[in-house]
């Protein structure tokens, strides 16, 4: 009998990353809401975060990081066979955000959607990805994270207004010969949860521009703080047993940048010292979807990764949602 081919599962052969220039610290904050840098680092772990300009929105920051990817990787646009956006913060409803990006970069020849999962979007729309790859459908795929929170932040709401940062994340995937990709993932979501972190009113069939005027995020604290902790422990757990892994052989971990307290308690339960956890809150808040793909970036271009090394990747979000990724370099 013949033995089944082995998986030609998605790699990641490039990354790109982009971040708006200007910066609001806690001290700018303090200035805004009853707030000081000591209440908002000592709950949070954030000291600053970056703030888009007006005139700039999802599409404009996706697409810089975009082509950081490409150039990086010596990638023509015209080889991208697929675009897949995660962002709750879109530029419009439709055209999707995707399409914007692909017209500002040129991948005339890409297919292109937008994917909403809150904060898990990135890792959903890269294990999308990877079924396309793996299936042998295409070839080259271009997965951004990319967020304008400022845009949905109340500014007067100080147990949210310091969270939320904005900035753009991407990868491009292709099957990489010698090279295993993405070994196993989990993706969770609990839809009897929407108000513990949600949207006030959207764009969506339920907005009444009547009776509702800006909306805005909003967020049990407490109880997001206790979901989290749970579902990303759990996925990891699932996700480093369905790869066949130990934490012990995981390079890095690179959670969703939310808080510093849902980070270290995940730590804490995995039995992994946090010198194993990609940690970029600090500087840049909360970007949803665009999280994990900077902190990729960031991991990469300092020469923190090898070819061969494991890394996992976890995150829960609005929905809520919830997801895990183990792959290998």
């Amino acid at each position: 009998m013949a033995q089944p081919l082995p998986r030609r599962g998605a790699s990641i052969v490039s990354t790109g990353a982009y971040l708006p220039t200007r910066v609001v610290t806690n001290d700018d904050l303090a200035h805004m809401v009853e707030t000081s840098d000591e209440w908002i680092q000592s709950r949070t772990g954030i000291k600053q975060r970056r703030i888009a300009a007006e005139d700039e929105f999802t599409s404009d920051m996706g697409a810089k990081a975009a082509q950081q990817a490409l150039e990086l990787g010596g990638i023509a646009p015209e080889s991208i066979d697929l675009i897949i956006v995660a962002t709750c913060t879109p530029d419009t409803i439709f055209p999707s955000t995707a399409c914007h990006i692909q017209r500002k970069i040129g991948a005339t020849r890409a297919a292109a959607f937008d994917l909403l999962a809150a904060c898990s979007g990135f890792l959903y729309a890269m294990i999308t990805a990877d079924q396309f790859i793996a299936s042998g459908v295409y070839k080259t795929i271009l997965v951004v994270g990319a967020e304008k929170l400022s845009s949905i932040v109340n500014w007067k709401d100080r147990n949210t207004c310091v969270l939320f940062g904005d900035g753009a994340g991407a990868v491009i995937l292709q099957h990489r010969e010698g090279s295993r990709g993405m070994l196993a993932f989990n993706l969770g979501a609990d839809g009897s949860q929407p108000d513990i972190l949600s949207l006030s009113s959207g764009e969506g069939s339920r907005f009444n521009a009547e009776t509702v005027t800006a909306p805005f995020i909003q967020m049990a604290g407490k109880e997001v703080y206790r979901q989290a902790v749970s579902a990303m422990n759990r996925s990891a757990e699932e996700c480093l047993e369905k790869a066949g892994c130990k934490p012990e052989q995981i390079r890095w971990f690179i959670p969703h940048q939310a808080n510093f307290r849902i980070v270290e308690a995940v730590a804490q339960r995995m039995g992994v010292s946090l010198e194993h956890f990609v940690i970029n809150l600090d500087r840049y808040g909360n970007m949803s979807s665009a999280c994990i793909p900077v902190a990729l970036h960031e991991t990469m271009m300092s020469g923190k990764l090898d070819r061969g090394d494991l890394v996992l990747l976890v995150t829960f979000g609005g929905g809520v949602t919830w997801g895990s990724l183990v792959l290998e370099w």
